[in-house]
């Protein structure tokens, strides 16, 4: 999994006041738990960008002025209810042989013969909890739905790996491939020859659009 640095420096006082004043100053008051006591510390808001504004996910690297580094990983967030500015962010330390749970972004990939059919492609889990030691975290979960017809699902067991555990149960589905009122018969040779949609990424993948005369062909 790939890692960003966040540059802080270490918080002397964590009272209002200094809480007010670090903030007034673009500066996100931050805390790491997980090691021996918690770790205070403050960053620029805009160090937060490419972990939080991203449907990525990252381990961190906390570099603090005083020369300490701490490898962690974003455990919660609080934004500004109206300005939607970082008010708070938590982290939790990890270690290289301890195992970590967090989220991962499942990516789909493919062209799904169902939905060049007129099906469409819904996407039940965008992310799945995943335990395992720092390095063996993958950066995203892949499902390929070249090979789903209409009817078709995927579920956690196609997708499992010896690297990490999914913590969910194997037969939670992933994604479907559903029929609709503009879905045509799928037949395996006229399959391979019509040509490709593209990549599908979205929950509700519009059903490709068939002509009268194809309607009334099937």
């Amino acid at each position: 999994m790939k890692s960003i640095t966040i540059n802080g420096s270490k918080r002397e006082s964590v009272g209002k006041k200094a809480t007010k004043a670090l903030r007034n100053a673009g500066k996100v008051p931050c805390v790491v738990y997980g090691g021996d006591e918690p770790i205070h510390f403050s960053a620029d808001e805009l160090a937060f960008n490419k972990l939080v504004y991203t449907p990525d996910v990252h381990t961190v690297v906390v570099e603090l002025e005083n020369g300490t580094t701490v490898r962690a990983i974003l455990q919660d967030i609080q934004f500004h209810p109206v300005t939607d500015r970082i008010l708070h962010a938590d982290f939790y330390q990890i270690f290289d042989d301890k195992e970590v749970m967090m989220e991962i972004p499942v990516r789909i990939t493919g062209n799904s013969r169902g939905v060049r059919n007129g099906g469409v492609l819904r996407v039940v889990n965008r992310k799945l909890r995943v335990k395992a030691v720092p390095d063996k975290l993958p950066d995203f979960i892949e499902v390929d739905i070249t090979e789903m017809k209409i009817g078709d699902i995927r579920t956690v067991a196609s997708v499992l790996n010896d690297d990490y555990k999914i913590l969910h149960e194997e037969s939670r589905t992933i994604c479907q491939v559903r029929t609709s009122r503009t879905a045509i018969a799928d037949l395996e040779d006229e399959d391979e020859e019509e040509g490709e949609e593209g990549e599908v990424a979205a929950d509700e993948v519009p059903a490709t659009e068939v002509s009268d005369e194809a309607a009334v062909k099937e």
